[in-house]
């Protein structure tokens, strides 16, 4: 494992950026392994990006086959195709793809067990703790992809779920790039930690939201007793992060950038909640998505939860 120096105590506020770590070696003893998972963990809610240069995701040669042979499509909204383990079903798939729906959703619950048995042995302080999430393949080339303002992964910003609100669990995220010839390219630049405190004030992101007509059909329909999904104040205010950064075209030209490749067959771990991030280009991604709870985190006091019922001195979660 390439090792650096902690990140130094920091006032909020301070800027703090991503480091890159590469895992090469394993370590010589279980009690070292459970020694590095910890620091792994540790680094991970800190910011930093875990990168293994050989993926130990194994995808057999067959399925990747199946996987580089999609075609691309220019629809904004079938971005990726998204498997949910809990139902066993895939989603995002265009017309010409349906009649290999069988063999991908077989290829993407295999690489999400595969992941799955992966995390459990190399982060072992959030075995068996965290939620399976979707897993997803990205068949699209993102430079020059089109897409809504919102939906661009070109444009740095902290990932929320405004569909599947995390309750404060951090958003944990393993990525393979399965192109054969073509590295993923990302940018990051400061951490959610030290980006929060003035982000927020200068957004006006601390102020309640402004009533909407949402706001008042769920009024309504709690009225009338219907059943209404409530949003945490947390994930409210993640979802408004997301959208506002992605909003600032000043913030997006002049922030400091960091650049990252990740190589053909490489796996890389990250909290998105934490790391601002954009993809700048790559196509043929395989990634699945983990929600780690605050009871299983090493170092709970640096989740974006934490840093901001902090600056709120309000219990954020419900």
């Amino acid at each position: 494992m390439s090792t650096a120096s902690p990140q130094p105590a920091h006032q909020a506020g301070t800027p703090v950026f991503s480091r890159l770590i590469t895992v090469q070696e394993a370590p010589p003893s279980p009690d070292a392994a459970a020694e590095q998972a910890r620091n792994f963990c540790a680094e991970l809610e800190a910011g930093n990006i875990l990168l293994l240069p050989r993926s130990p995701i194994h995808i057999p040669k067959e399925d990747r086959k199946l996987l580089l042979g999609q075609k691309q499509t220019s629809s904004a909204y079938h971005k990726n195709i998204a498997y949910r383990p809990s139902e066993d079903r895939v989603t995002g798939l265009d017309a010409s793809e349906q009649a290999q729906a069988q063999e991908l959703r077989r290829l993407l619950r295999d690489y999400s067990r595969r992941a799955a048995a992966f995390l459990d042995s190399f982060l072992l302080p959030y075995a068996h703790k965290w939620t399976m999430d979707f897993a997803s393949f990205r068949p699209i080339e993102e430079q020059g992809r089109t897409a809504r303002l919102h939906a661009r992964n070109d444009l740095l910003h902290f990932d929320s779920f405004p569909t599947r609100p995390t309750n404060g669990a951090r958003i944990l995220r393993l990525f393979t790039n399965l192109n054969p010839a073509q590295n993923r390219v990302w940018l990051t630049s400061q951490t959610f930690e030290g980006f929060a405190p003035r982000f927020a004030a200068s957004a006006g992101l601390l102020l309640a939201p402004r009533h909407s007509f949402k706001d008042a059909f769920r009024s309504m329909a709690r009225a009338l007793h219907f059943p209404v999904a409530q949003r945490p104040p947390y994930d409210d205010f993640m979802h408004r992060c997301h959208n506002a950064m992605k909003e600032d075209a000043a913030f997006q030209e002049t922030t400091p950038k960091q650049r990252w490749e990740f190589p053909p067959n490489s796996t890389w771990l990250v909290f998105t909640d934490g790391v601002s991030h954009a993809v700048l280009s790559g196509q043929y991604a395989l990634e699945q998505t983990f929600l780690v709870p605050q009871s299983a985190l090493v170092e709970p006091h640096r989740s974006p939860l934490a840093s901001l019922q902090k600056i709120t001195g309000k219990q954020l979660t419900i």
